[in-house]
């Protein structure tokens, strides 16, 4: 977006101004934010705008849109913006209760489902003041070793792009730190009096309709693996991208679904959603909390750490 050239020449207040101007959609209540004239608003814009070579913010009735350029530069301007406040955040001792900083997590949708409701709970009651982003990391499509198919994670970590993930990695390099948040299985999940429900064996199971949770919507997971080993096979009836959406098409469908026991224990009652024991052993893993070693020095990322692994209370208690 603009090269050292640029930026030894640039006012990097612009982008906050263009962030505010975004949020608002109106040059008069974002001059009022900034505690600026809306001429001086206009004039930033204008610098903006040269400096951009765009309209970025076309004027209407009701105030101003943005364009598709301006649209696209939101998230990587957000971005550099959250990453110098949480710089000058880091300069001085982590307050809980004073700070405003934010936070992104990496996790699965499953996991997120699960830690996020009593993370939030802390956070209201220790550091109102405290935002959490969440970056949803899944792994790579295809990728039958366990330790590369969730790499970019890591990479992703190393790179600040992530302060925390929750992953299901055993092993991690040493220039990571690694704890256990909590350990997970599978069970069946269901719509409330599926047929199923009444009696599971093997033969039924696999004899009942299938969802798959995919992103790429692949059909082929972890259970036919098992099932293979078995001399048995099953009817994949429908893939969809997150666990979520999966929640919703068991509810108002005979389709049957393995998902994470916490997961459907948290978030299936909503949806009328039941559980059920597997007719045989789907497997069990653990929820690890990955960050570089290097950036539990800085207090406030070691605080959330602490929150997650419930070692502030209340919190969220280990398993």
């Amino acid at each position: 977006m603009l090269n050292q050239i640029d930026l030894s020449r640039t006012d990097l207040n612009l982008l906050t101004l263009f962030e505010v101007v975004m949020a608002e959609r109106h040059v008069g209540r974002a001059a009022e934010r900034l505690h600026l004239s809306p001429s001086a608003v206009s004039h930033g814009l204008g610098r903006l705008r040269r400096l951009l070579n765009d309209p970025l913010f076309l004027r209407t009735p009701k105030g101003v849109v943005p364009t598709e350029r301006a649209a696209e530069l939101a998230q990587p301007i957000g971005d550099v913006l959250a990453r110098a406040r949480n710089v000058l955040a880091v300069a001085g001792p982590f307050e809980p209760a004073r700070s405003t900083r934010r936070f992104t997590l990496g996790a699965p949708d499953g996991v997120s489902a699960v830690v996020l409701p009593p993370l939030m709970a802390v956070l209201r009651e220790q550091a109102p003041g405290v935002g959490i982003g969440v970056r949803q990391v899944l792994p790579t499509p295809g990728e039958a070793s366990v330790e590369r198919a969730w790499q970019f994670a890591l990479t992703e970590l190393e790179s600040r792009v992530m302060d925390l993930a929750i992953l299901p990695l055993a092993e991690v390099p040493a220039r990571f730190h690694r704890q256990l948040l909590f350990e997970e299985d599978f069970v069946l999940a269901m719509r409330a009096r599926h047929p199923l429900s009444r009696r599971v064996t093997l033969e039924r199971y696999c004899d009942s309709q299938h969802l798959v949770v995919s992103l790429q919507g692949e059909a082929h997971g972890f259970v036919d693996q098992v099932l293979a080993e078995q001399g048995r096979q099953r009817r994949v009836a429908l893939t969809v991208p997150n666990f979520m959406m999966a929640l919703a098409m068991l509810a108002e469908s005979d389709m049957v679904a393995a998902l994470p026991r916490r997961f459907v224990q948290r978030q299936g009652p909503r949806f009328g959603v039941v559980t059920v024991e597997p007719p045989l052993p789907l497997g069990r893993f653990g929820m690890q909390l990955i960050a570089p070693r290097v950036a539990m020095v800085d207090e406030g990322i070691a605080w959330l750490a602490d929150v997650l692994t419930g070692q502030k209370k209340p919190g969220i208690s280990r398993a």
